[in-house]
């Protein structure tokens, strides 16, 4: 099979020939359609710091990814052959404390599809059959079942908390923080602010009908509140962009009890002023990931009930490139100015 490959920390990604996959007892095998460019993918082809701290080459890459069952292993009895799917990229040893407990998501030896074992930047890859999730009828199209994973960062953030009649800020306009702040109007919530140095971008958080947005270059958060006559702060807070001045500003325009929700990476550490955090009694919590398979749920059940905020959620699928100009699709992602890159197997 076809497959962009990383032979080892330093080497280029290549498209190379790869044997194909073979399913054990209780996995499938999944003919890939379509698979999304995430940042992580960005770390991995440039083989640095956060590569290094994570991935076991040589590796094929993606976790992002849509495709049908091709063929099922012994056991398997959840999933069948025909099936649409899309996968959960972290695989759980179902044996920890928080794994025995149903808390999935917070397994201490989890393994990620693309980073510790061979992922879906591929004609052909296998998940365990619980790792699977199956689209019912046919509202999701090849592009948005390749951003489910990513729509389930969105989702997992955004309904940390309660939305309902909350002024919302979100720092990242990035494909993640557009869907978030979809979910968030889809929620309930009252007023959404949303911040970034792009842009493209902040155009489109206004499309998924953000109140307001930010370019932080050269304006500041607190001006919006005054634009749009809030007096006492942020109930919510989204920090999406891993920038180190993000959080420290989020926490400057938070209203007394407010409750942030930390999915961005910081690459560097960050200085806080912990005082503001302790005398306002915020509340700040870090989200890795989706909820299995509760986010899962969620995002269907939303996508299924709200043709709208399908169509938000859509949107943030920019460009479709064919995965023989893979290099191409990975520069366009490390650009920043577009959404969603989804590469093309068909």
């Amino acid at each position: 099979m076809k497959a962009i490959f990383k032979e080892s920390l330093s080497a280029p990604l290549a498209l190379v020939e790869r044997p194909e996959p073979l399913p054990g007892p209780g996995e499938v095998k999944i003919r890939v359609h379509t698979t999304g460019i995430c940042g992580t993918d960005l770390h991995i082809q440039a083989g640095d710091a956060a590569a290094a701290a994570m991935i076991m080459a040589p590796l094929v890459p993606g976790h992002e990814f849509y495709g049908d069952v091709v063929e099922v292993g012994e056991g398997t009895d959840q999933v069948e052959v025909g099936d649409l799917v899309s996968g959960e990229g972290h695989i759980v040893c179902g044996v920890c404390r928080n794994c025995k407990a149903g808390r999935r998501h917070l397994c201490i030896d989890t393994v990620s599809v693309g980073v510790q074992r061979d992922g879906a930047f591929a004609e052909f890859v296998v998940l365990p059959q619980s790792n699977v999730w199956v689209h019912r009828g046919n509202s999701v199209t090849p592009e948005l079942g390749a951003v489910f994973d990513p729509f389930g960062n969105a989702t997992h953030t955004a309904l940390a908390y309660r939305m309902v009649g909350e002024d919302v800020l979100i720092t990242g306009a990035g494909p993640i923080g557009v869907m978030a702040t979809a979910v968030a109007r889809h929620a309930g919530a009252r007023r959404i602010v949303v911040t970034d140095v792009s842009r493209p971008r902040l155009d489109m958080a206004m499309a998924a009908v953000a109140d307001a947005t930010v370019d932080v270059g050269g304006e500041r958060i607190r001006d919006s509140q005054s634009r749009l006559g809030m007096r006492e702060g942020f109930d919510i807070g989204m920090e999406m962009s891993g920038k180190p001045s993000a959080l420290p500003e989020m926490v400057e325009n938070m209203n007394h009890g407010g409750r942030i929700a930390m999915l961005g990476l910081p690459t560097e550490s960050i200085d806080l002023d912990w005082n503001r955090v302790v005398t306002r009694m915020l509340t700040v919590r870090g989200i890795y990931g989706r909820e299995m398979s509760e986010t899962w749920y969620a995002m269907t059940a939303m996508l299924d009930s709200d043709p709208t905020l399908r169509r938000r959620v859509e949107s943030v699928v920019t460009e479709v490139v064919p995965a023989d100009r893979f290099e191409d699709a990975f520069a366009a992602a490390r650009a920043g100015a577009s959404g969603k890159i989804v590469l093309d197997w068909r």
